[in-house]
Parts: C-alpha cells; structure tokens; sequence
C-alpha cells in the first residue's frame, strides 16, 4: 500500500518582547497612510470622470431610460462615437438640472461646474370668467297633460287630498334606551304573535265532551283565579293555564271526576313554565282538599304535555293586552278594568271561539267604553291592534253583558277582586250603557220580526 506523507506546516515564530509589538503599529500606520480616501459612492459616474495616467478613460454606466436609449440610438446611426456620444448626453443632463433629484450626481454637478441656476419661472394668473351669457336661465312652462286633468278632477270629486296623514304615536319612542323592552323589533315580534296566534287553537270541544258542560268549566274557571290569587302568581301563568285546559279538552275527552285534576295539573305546568319559585305538587294536592294524590297529578301532567305536544310557547290574551294598554296610553284605573274584563273571558266558553288579540282589544274597547273615555278607539290603537272599532263590537258587548250580570252570579271571585280598592273598585263602575242598549236592541229585533 502507499503511504501518506503527512507535511507539517511550521508553526509562524511569535515575537516576544516589545520591539514586536511596535514593529505592526508602525506596519499598520503606513498602510494607513497609504490608504486613499473614499470618492463619491453615488450610484451616478461623474459626467467627466478624471482618467488615470497611463490608463483609457472609464466607460460611462448609466441608467438606460427609453429616452436615453433613443437618442444613443440617433448618433449610432449617424456615426458618432457611443462613448463619447454618452459622455457627451450626460454632461447634458447635468447642464439641465434634473441630475439635481439624486444627492450623488448634484455633487458631481457642483465639483465640476456644470449645473447652472434655473431661470426664474414667470407665473401667469388667468382670471376666471365671471361674465354670464344672457339668457343663459330660462323657465320651463309646466305643461298640463290631460291625464294629470283627469286625475286631479277624479282627487277632487271623491274628496281626497294630497296632504299627507299624520302618522300614528310612538309608542316606543320612550323605551329606546331601555334594552329589555326591544323597541328595536318589538313590531316584528307582535307581527309574529299576530301571525302565529291562529296555530293550535282551541276549537269548540263542548260537543265532543260527554260529562262536562260549559257551566263546569265556569266553576273550575273560579276555582283556578281563587287559587292563582292565593299563591300570589304572575298573571302570564293564569292565561296559560287556561290555554292548556281549552287546548287539552279540545283533544281528549275528560270525564267529570277529572276536569278538576286536569285544571290543577294545568296550573301546575304554567306555573313551570312562567315562574322563578314555582308552587309544588303538595301544594296543589293541599289546595285542591286531596282529591288527588301525586302519583295521578305527574301522570296527568306527562299525559297533558303529550297531547299539547310538549308546546307551550303560545301567544296567549295578556301578552296582547300588554302592548293594547301602552297604545292605550292608560293609567292604573284603566288598566285594572281592562283586566277585570279579560279574567271576566276566561270563566266564560263563549270567549274560546275568539283568538287572543280580539279578546285583548275588544277588553281595552270595553273598558274605555265603561270609563267614558274620549275617543273611545283611534287610529293608534288601531294601527297597533289591527282592528277597527266595529269589528270588536260584538266581542266587547259580551264583555259588558258579563259585567252587567256579575252581581247577580254565583260566581263572583273576579267580580269581588276587582271591587276592592287595591285594584281601584273598577268592577263598581256601572256598565257601559251604550254598549248594553245597543246589544239589547239586537236581541229584541230578530223576535218583533
């Protein structure tokens, strides 16, 4: 095999004591010293660069713009040199001036004298045209067509004016700042309730029930307020309650030893459904005398919610009589008595034909009726209630008719609620007359015929 010879490369001697030391300063100051100082570092060469002895002149580099390049072009063809030719356009470029934009070829312009002062530039104002041509503004004769005749004769003869309406009180314009009244789409969700209250129904059941009749539902009606006002509940949890009975007996046929179980069970869901301390089964098996244990209360509480299809999310009367009173605009009287009339709807069967919305204004038409308010309907209740005052005529007189007939009726827990003063005794006030002649009037008129 051949072998590898290996060369040791001697080790630089290092210089001890101070003569060596001062041997490289003094190499290193006359590197200094031969060091040439720095010219421009400009990204332009000078229009006459300085050559060396000895040595050709540098070749001019320049930027190639399209102009540039033409006019190299130009004396190419002529037969001029290149280099020179150069030279000779950047030299012209510095006499110009606008070598003066960049800092390296402005030094340059000033080492060799080349750039000249700019002539002063001489500003020449134009004045504007302020004359105006005459006849330059003319009228245009408006013409009368003969549809727009027409037209305006038609307006005239059928008695409507141009003038626009005036619109309808804000109601909401009070509540904008308060966040949980949602003035914003408060519109849109009564337009939903309005639309949405004819789903699910209640239908009329009284036929289909063999043991039940409308005189036991009034007297489980005024059992159920007693027991609402006894446990101090919220008044949303009353109408559902009576929502979930109709609904319920508009599917199943109850018997009679059950309708009381089915309005205790009922009471029991809304009061789930809409309170924060909901009463318990106990209580309801103690209010009702333990007719029922609590074994049939949950089995009749799951049963129900089968039927109804576990939906409970339903616009019931108050959550219509709500928005009719703020368009109301009423005060606590009148709202008491428009109350006292909705509770007076829900003890009676003959209010289950008509749907939520039409028993809450028919209840503020009733009322205002009773207290002689004037007007007794106008036009913002109803753009908000989206009925006229006679379409609600005969819902409300049965309203009154009720009112007229509470003192002499066995079932008097409305009519007693709403005679203490904590509800200012609204249920004393007479009924409302006008209504009453005029429902009195129609009663008499089919049998003189």
């Amino acid at each position: 095999m051949a072998t590898r010879h290996h060369h040791q490369v001697p080790a630089p001697q290092q210089q001890r004591g101070g003569g060596g030391g001062g041997g490289m300063k003094q190499q290193k100051a006359a590197e200094g010293n031969n060091r040439r100082a720095l010219g421009d570092i400009g990204n332009l060469v000078h229009a006459n660069p300085r050559p060396a002895e000895g040595k050709p002149p540098p070749q001019i580099s320049r930027p190639v713009t399209r102009s540039f390049g033409a006019q190299l072009l130009r004396t190419t063809q002529t037969g001029v040199d290149p280099s020179a030719a150069a030279a000779k356009l950047t030299a012209e470029t510095c006499e110009t001036g606008c070598c003066r934009r960049r800092e390296g070829c402005r030094k340059a312009c000033e080492t060799e004298g080349c750039c000249r002062e700019a002539e002063a530039e001489t500003v020449i104002e134009i004045s504007p045209d302020t004359g105006k041509k005459k006849g330059s503004t003319h009228s245009k004769k408006k013409v009368h067509t003969l549809t727009s005749v027409l037209t305006a004769r038609s307006k005239a003869a059928c008695g409507i004016s141009e003038k626009p309406t005036e619109p309808a009180h804000d109601i909401d314009a009070a509540d904008l700042g308060d966040q949980l009244a949602v003035a914003d789409y408060v519109e849109d969700i009564y337009k939903f309730y309005k639309i949405s209250e004819n789903c699910r129904r209640p239908g009329d059941y009284m036929d289909s029930q063999t043991e039940i009749n409308t005189k036991m539902r009034a007297i489980l009606a005024d059992w159920l307020i007693e027991v609402h006002e006894r446990f101090e509940l919220m008044p949303e949890t009353l109408y559902l309650a009576f929502y979930i009975i109709d609904r319920y007996l508009s599917v199943e046929t109850v018997l009679r030893r059950e309708l009381q179980l089915v309005g205790v069970t009922a009471m029991l869901i809304a009061c789930k459904y809409e309170e924060i301390w909901a009463p318990e089964v106990n209580d309801f098996i103690c209010i009702s005398d333990r007719a029922y244990s609590r074994d049939q209360i949950l089995a009749k509480e799951k049963g129900i919610l089968d039927k109804l299809e576990w939906n409970l999310t339903v616009p019931t009367p108050y959550v219509f009589l709500v928005r009719f009173l703020k368009a109301a605009i009423s005060d606590q009287e009148l709202e008491h008595m428009v109350f006292f009339f909705a509770e007076l709807g829900l003890m009676q069967y003959s209010i289950v034909s008509y749907c939520p919305s039409m028993v809450a204004a028919s209840a503020v038409y009733a009322a205002r009726c009773t207290l002689n308010r004037n007007p007794l309907w106008n036009e913002t209740l109803e753009r908000h209630t989206g009925f006229s005052e006679q379409q609600l005529m005969d819902c409300a007189k049965l309203l009154v008719g009720f009112h007229s007939s509470a003192t002499e009726s066995k079932l008097k827990v409305v009519y007693k609620k709403y005679s203490s003063p904590e509800f200012c005794s609204v249920a004393l006030h007479r009924p409302a007359s006008r209504l009453l002649e005029e429902s009195k009037g129609e009663e008499e008129t089919p049998s003189s015929t």
